[in-house]
């Protein structure tokens, strides 16, 4: 593409394309690219990244060959196909024959059609000109490609299709030239539009899963998930515990494994424990947790009256029985209203199959009954007493009893076949309801067939490209209407005509129909009574369960009273009082009955091949390490049940204790615990993964400053993610520059200020206070930052200062405000190098030279570095040197 003398658009590349359809597809994918949310947002960011840059960049010769290169198999095939249609479609004189065309045998179908419809209208409505008049109309509209005019014309029977082919053709390559070919270009083209540090905007398309905590949307399954279930996996039941520092998604790990358990029970260790209160509580949870899982509500304790606890009782079935009486009285009154007089006439002058059944039985039943009565019929008492004798002693035979109810249900379901099928076949057996259905149909059948060609013909026939991107544009297409929109509106058409012709009417009002619909009612009437089943008993596992919820939350009492006396003058008699109240049970007892509901529960899940996890959190929330220790000794005796997962989280210590079991001695955890699995940091794939997928298009520097800030814990990780997006609000700006050195200058502040209420605490002389001078002097820079030009140099100059001359003033300091000044100038420190990689031109570039330099440059160390900040800070400015000097900043004389 280029610009000619008037401002227009003019294409240089049309030796590219074999024919003005391809330059449009091609300009219409770029058309529907640049509306895609990630390219329209990189636009305008900088200065010359417009849309008409991006437009006349995308017209280059060298562009379109690298946008068709992709899709040059899709490209070959739709050409391919456009040949072979051009060759198929070619006649005599060079006209394509899929365009509509007046043959002979076309117009002369058109002609009888119209004779014949001519015919029905003048009053020859018989069901042969009718039909012959639909056939005739069917053929006239055929479109040229279709089976039908083929095979008129003197095609072959089934020839390839070649348009149809061409079609989808031409729909896989658009869609890949702009899926594989356009979009991928014009990315590359906008980024080198915006010049170096192309990723260094922050524009996510959304940032709504940073506001979410915990979401198990947002999950991403990482490597301490995958050993999790290996481990749980490898061992049908055990305690398997859950170690590692505080942040680094314990929680969420005890929470995934539980979702994806068949059944689990996840509670909190409270941070002053009581053993049994907590088992009380963890027994509570899981009788309510199986209650839920059956869909059976828990009893609910409350201090109610005897009166208002029946009306609570009452008050469903009542419900429910007032919305059913509501629709049914009218229902009921409404039926037997209409057909009250079909089935009173029919009871008092039935069918003369069912009054021929009927008179036969009567008669014989009054026949043999009396003369076996009076004993005139000896043969046939004789047969009367040994039937009576054979049923009798088949009252405990099985299979009698699967006869009977065998021949029961046949009679039922031939009765309801009856009644249900007899209407139909009555209908069909009248022929005046037969012959005005078959005049109705007729007519109104041709005049919905003419309309639903034209539909046809309208909307599934059209293959320009324009109607095909509309179509595709509205979410339609000829699949969706040919499949879809075409029967219903030919069934609405038939309907509205066939409703509003006078035969059909008069078929609906036959006579006979009220008793036809009766005879239907009472069918499937007799068919629900008969698929009736009573509701499943209360399984006895639920029964246990709320048996267990009475007996742990409630107290019961029982009492007896007895009064006895005499006369009422002489006053002399006696109460006796007895009451019994169950008594709570204690910790052994507890310890038991939990153990045997839950082998229950375990055993039943089972058998279903589901897992059952029991997840007990925040157990490294006691406090210390003792108290840890402390309680799995205690909650010991309901571990090791079978086909049970205990899992637990502790603290790091505690998993050590385990790893190092039997060296020099054996403690708690190496009989509590089965397994353990150490939860580590994430890495920076894990944390770009994590960031992607709760704020897409979030670009690497980004994700690499909030894995450096948080040191690779999932939670701080999230937490520093909304901080980019606050600190973006904060700059103005999305730059990373920007942002970073806004989001690094608060995090800093924040951090110093909690270090100076620690440092004033502590005892200073005139000369020791000379360490405060610089700290004051930094602390001062970072509240007037911002405040006008020139102030970042001093703030950097501050900053450097404390961070390298601060440890060497420190000297002479106690030895807990030596530590915090050394631990504070240490963070200084750590701060100085992120400002220096990020808040400064050039980030990609001294990214690959610090790459280039070795393992120093690894951006891993920036998170390790923040990490080793929580165990020394000695060791950690070793590390900062490193890096430093791999991305070739100022080490000083730290």
């Amino acid at each position: 593409m280029g610009w000619d003398n008037g401002g227009r658009y003019v294409d240089q590349t049309f030796q590219v394309w074999d024919s003005g359809h391809e330059r449009n597809a091609y300009w219409l994918a770029v058309h529907i690219c640049l509306k895609d949310p990630q390219i329209a947002g990189r636009l305008n960011r900088r200065p010359g990244v417009t849309r008409e840059a991006v437009w006349q960049a995308m017209g280059r010769a060298s562009n379109v060959h690298r946008a068709l290169q992709p899709c040059e198999d899709a490209h070959r095939e739709f050409r391919a196909a456009v040949r072979s249609l051009d060759e198929a479609g070619r006649w005599p004189f060079g006209r394509p024959a899929l365009r509509p065309s007046l043959s002979s045998w076309r117009l002369w179908a058109l002609f009888f059609a119209i004779v014949c419809l001519a015919g029905a209208l003048a009053g020859y409505r018989t069901p042969l000109v009718l039909a012959v008049a639909a056939g005739l109309g069917y053929l006239a509209v055929q479109p040229s490609g279709s089976m039908i005019s083929r095979v008129l014309d003197g095609g072959p029977l089934l020839p390839p299709a070649p348009r149809a082919s061409a079609a989808r053709a031409q729909d896989a390559w658009e869609e890949e030239l702009r899926e594989s070919g356009v979009a991928p270009l014009m990315m590359q083209v906008v980024d080198a539009l915006l010049g170096e540090d192309a990723d260094g905007l922050l524009l996510p398309e959304s940032h709504v899963g940073l506001r979410s905590a915990y979401g198990p949307e947002f999950l991403v399954s990482g490597q301490a998930a995958g050993q999790l279930r290996h481990r749980m996996d490898q061992i049908d039941g055990g305690t398997i515990a859950v170690c590692g520092p505080r942040g680094v998604g314990k929680t969420t790990l005890l929470k995934d494994a539980a979702d994806r358990a068949g059944f689990s029970v996840l509670v909190s260790a409270p941070a002053t424990y009581a053993p049994h209160d907590f088992l009380l509580s963890l027994f509570v949870e899981l009788c309510r947790r199986y209650l839920a899982e059956e869909g059976s509500p828990a009893p609910e304790f409350v201090r109610l009256s005897a009166a208002r606890r029946t009306l609570r009782w009452i008050r469903p079935y009542a419900r429910r029985l007032l919305r059913m009486l509501a629709v049914a009285v009218p229902a009921g009154v409404l039926v037997v209203l209409g057909l009250f007089a079909a089935v009173r006439s029919f009871v008092e002058q039935p069918a003369p199959l069912l009054r021929g059944t009927y008179d036969g039985a009567t008669e014989l039943a009054g026949t043999w009954i009396p003369r076996i009565w009076r004993g005139e019929a000896a043969g046939a008492a004789l047969v009367v007493t040994c039937s009576g004798i054979l049923v009798w002693g088949l009252r405990h035979s099985p299979v009698a009893w699967k006869i009977l109810r065998r021949c029961g249900e046949g009679l039922l379901l031939l009765t309801v076949a009856v009644l249900t099928a007899g209407p139909l076949v009555s209908l069909a057996w009248d022929a005046q309801v037969r012959g005005h259905v078959i005049a109705a149909l007729g007519w109104n059948l041709f005049t919905a067939t003419l309309v639903v060609s034209a539909i046809d013909h309208l909307f599934v026939l059209p293959r320009s490209a324009r109607l095909r991107w509309i179509y595709r544009r509205w979410g339609l297409g000829a699949p969706v209407l040919g499949e879809l929109l075409l029967p219903r509106v030919f069934l609405a058409l038939l309907g509205m005509v066939l409703l509003t012709s006078a035969e059909m009417r008069a078929a609906l009002t036959d006579p006979g129909n009220p008793a036809r619909l009766a005879s239907l009612l009472a069918g499937l009437l007799l068919y629900r009574l008969i698929r009736w089943r009573p509701g499943p008993a209360e399984p006895w596992l639920v029964r246990e369960c709320k048996d267990q919820l009475y007996r742990l939350q409630t107290v019961q009492t029982s009492s007896a009273a007895l009064t006895s006396g005499a006369a009422q003058l002489l006053t002399l008699g006696s109460t006796h009082t007895t009451a019994l109240s169950t008594v709570p049970p204690k910790f052994p007892e507890l310890v038991a009955d939990f153990r045997e509901l839950l082998v229950e529960i375990a055993r039943e899940w089972h058998a279903h091949d589901e897992q059952v996890v029991i997840a007990i959190d925040e157990v490294d929330r006691l406090g210390s390490e003792a108290k840890a220790r402390e309680f799995l000794a205690e909650i010991k005796a309901i571990l090791g049940v079978p086909h049970v997962h205990f899992l637990i989280s502790v603290a790091e210590d505690v998993g050590a204790g385990f790893v190092r079991r039997g060296l020099p001695h054996r403690d708690v955890t190496d009989s509590s615990i089965d397994d353990i699995v150490h939860v580590q940091p994430c890495t920076l794939g894990e944390s770009t993964a994590i960031l992607e997928k709760r704020a897409p298009g979030i670009s690497g520097p980004y994700v690499l400053l909030a894995h450096t800030l948080s040191g690779g814990l999932p939670r701080d990780l999230v937490r520093y993610g909304r901080r980019i997006i606050q600190a973006q609000s904060a700059a103005g700006s999305v730059e990373l520059r920007d942002i970073s050195r806004q989001m690094i200058l608060e995090e800093l502040s924040e951090t110093l200020a909690g270090f100076r209420t620690l440092l004033s605490k502590e005892q200073w002389t005139p000369d020791t206070g000379v360490v405060l001078t610089s700290f004051r002097t930094l602390t001062g820079r970072l509240r007037t930052v911002g405040a006008g030009p020139g102030r970042s140099d001093a703030l950097v100059s501050a900053l450097a200062d404390f961070a390298l001359r601060a440890p060497r003033e420190s000297l002479g300091l106690t030895e807990d405000a030596r530590e915090l000044i050394d631990e504070a100038s240490a963070y200084a420190y750590f701060s100085l190098t992120l400002l220096d990689i990020f808040a400064e031109e050039g980030f990609g570039r001294r990214r690959e030279r610090a790459a280039a330099h070795g393992a120093d440059g690894d951006p891993e160390l920036l998170a390790e570095a923040r990490r080793e900040l929580a165990v020394s800070p000695y060791s950690t400015r070793p590390l900062l040197t490193a890096v430093r000097t791999a991305w070739g900043l100022s080490t000083g004389t730290a």
